[in-house]
């Protein structure tokens, strides 16, 4: 076939499939109209709009008038963003590291791995005859001091002595205290005590090894509320609040849910993942949850409540996506934004409530303004009125 043939038939071809769109497609008068082009759709011969016509019968519409059956179903509400879920990590509530004060020979442990102890509690001693004898060392010191005032200030009485000589000796007993004061505080470092209470960790040492102050002798958990650190989404981010209460399930265990409270909120949203640190408290009177323990998190809100369509009944046009609305047995065209796309649902934001017949089929002999007849609508209202 030659060149100019082929040119001439896709001509043809394309002219075809535009009038047939003209004439079709329900919306073509409003876009051609918005084009500056709407000539054509009035140009168009009367035999042209006697064929469309009949075509439009076959299908159940007419131009004049007719009632179009379609199939249309109500409009629900559905709420979104009314729960979170996350995973978080556990940790006990406060959680220290135990290191010795100062070098040494470790004598002995006067607890067990296991066992539970409160504030002050000695857990370990190091050798400390050096500390013995200095605080012995300074009794004497002190006891010396004392002594030598106690004679100054009698010859003070008979002006044996001068004023700046009692001076001196109160000098110098005050100094013999601060001296006591400091051996007495290196014997007492010499026992390792427990700075919080709370369940002693595994013993990494034994007695008789030499410790340093950087020497980890163990470790103390406080378990008794464990806090849970869980990222949320930050559209979130302004319905967490301190003190709101969520559930908490252990991955391990998923039969048992615990109650806790958002205990504190991170002050800002990580750019690189878009989320909100947030700490939670969960109590522990049984003992029965660790640090480290997984868990997922569950919180409720109020929500975003938006209609909720068939997923046919979304439409789209040069405009965007919309829908055909039936009201007082008219089709109107409604704009709608598509919030969220679920399995039988689709969450849009439109002027439209719950109730309202969303047409789902035969949208295509749909038109602005047109009357519409609802499949079945009649015997449903039949068989309301028997009842």
């Amino acid at each position: 076939m030659a060149a100019w043939k082929q040119i001439v038939f896709a001509l043809v071809i394309l002219v075809a499939a535009a009038a047939a769109w003209v004439r079709f497609f329900p919306g073509a008068p409003d876009v051609l109209a918005r084009w500056g082009i709407d000539w054509a759709y009035a140009a168009t011969s009367p035999a042209a709009m006697g064929a469309v016509s009949n075509a439009r019968q076959a299908g159940g519409r007419d131009g004049a008038g007719q009632l179009v059956t379609i199939v249309a179903l109500p409009a629900a509400k559905a709420v979104i963003n009314d729960r979170l879920q996350a995973i978080g990590t556990g940790r006990a509530n406060a959680s220290v590291t135990v290191n010795p004060y100062s070098s040494g020979r470790l004598i002995e442990f006067l607890v067990k791995s296991g066992a539970h102890i409160e504030k002050g509690e000695i857990i370990a001693t190091l050798d400390s005859e050096t500390e013995v004898i200095a605080q012995n060392r300074a009794k004497l010191a002190l006891q010396d001091a004392q002594a030598k005032l106690n004679r100054v200030r009698s010859l003070r009485a008979s002006n044996a002595a001068t004023s700046v000589a009692v001076a001196d000796a109160e000098v110098v007993l005050a100094n013999a205290k601060l001296a006591l004061s400091d051996a007495e505080l290196a014997l007492q470092r010499r026992s390792i005590v427990a700075p919080i209470s709370g369940t002693v960790g595994i013993l990494p040492i034994s007695a008789g090894n030499y410790v340093t102050s950087q020497s980890a002798i163990t470790t103390l958990d406080d378990r008794s509320s464990i806090l849970v650190d869980f990222w949320v989404p930050e559209r979130f981010a302004a319905a967490v609040k301190v003190g709101a209460q969520l559930s908490a399930t252990p991955i391990a265990n998923p039969n048992q849910t615990y109650t806790g409270t958002v205990s504190a909120i991170d002050n800002h949203i990580d750019e690189k993942s878009r989320t909100l640190l947030v700490k939670a408290k969960i109590a522990n009177p049984a003992d029965s949850l660790r640090a480290g323990m997984s868990f997922q998190i569950t919180m409720k809100f109020p929500g975003d409540s938006y209609p909720a369509v068939s997923p046919l009944a979304i439409q789209w046009g040069s405009d965007g996506a919309y829908v055909w609305a039936v009201q007082d047995g008219k089709a109107k065209r409604v704009a709608v934004r598509i919030i969220q796309r679920n399995t039988e649902t689709v969450l849009i934001d439109a002027p439209i409530v719950s109730g309202d017949m969303v047409v789902t089929e035969g949208t295509q002999n749909v038109s602005e303004g047109g009357e519409v007849r609802i499949a079945g609508e009649e015997q449903r209202a039949a068989e309301a009125d028997g009842l």
